[in-house]
Parts: structure tokens; C-alpha cells; sequence
């Protein structure tokens, strides 16, 4: 399976509970429609702490979205079916900023 994470910032003009009641109540029902797409996981941002020896990284998360595909050609249709444009347009109401990543993951304690 392939990950991809998003790194969402909310527009200035959006609360945070406004944009994750949105997020998880109307932007969440799109993304459980795009075909293809294995897993979608919601990570709402319920505080912000820092390290004691470094600094912040800068810019501010609101929340990290994370889609889950068979591989790069599943996602890669999934993410061009007209279900997914529905979803990446309402983010665009949302949103002021996004970073998309695709992760493998080494897990090193748990499941």
C-alpha cells in the first residue's frame, strides 16, 4: 500500500472548531466517496507542545490528512475521478495552505 500525507493549514477566516466540524462533517463524506481509496484518517490538532532542545519548525498545521491506495496507480486514478476533484474543491473553501508527502513507513514499536 502506498501513504499520502497532508499537512493542512486552515484560511485565517476559519476557527479552528469551525474548520475541523467542516473538515470532519462535510469534507470527510467526499473523501469516503473517491473510489479506490483504501484507508482516509483524520488527525484533528488538539494542542501544540515543541521540543526542549529545538526550535519550532515555522508554519502552523491545523490538521493531517492521511490517504491510503494499493499503489501509485490506484492512487493516481483515484485521485483524478471526479469524486476526488469534489473533494479537493471543497478543501480548496477550507484551506489556505497544504503539504502533500507520500511516506513509507518503518514502524519501530507497535503493529
Amino acid at each position: 500500500m502506498i501513504k499520502r500525507i497532508s499537512l493542512l493549514t486552515r484560511r485565517d477566516e476559519w476557527s479552528e472548531e469551525d474548520f475541523q466540524r467542516h473538515w470532519l462533517e462535510v469534507h470527510g463524506p467526499l473523501a469516503q466517496k473517491v473510489p479506490g481509496m483504501r484507508r482516509y484518517v483524520q488527525n484533528h490538532i488538539v494542542d501544540r507542545s515543541g521540543h526542549p532542545l529545538l526550535p519550532s519548525s515555522g508554519g502552523r498545521v491545523d490538521g493531517v490528512a492521511e490517504l491510503w491506495f494499493d499503489d501509485r496507480e490506484a492512487m493516481e486514478k483515484a485521485l483524478s475521478s471526479p469524486e476526488a476533484k469534489a473533494m479537493f474543491e471543497d478543501g480548496a473553501k477550507m484551506l489556505g495552505a497544504v503539504t502533500t508527502y507520500l511516506v513509507e513507513e518503518k514502524v519501530l514499536v507497535g503493529e
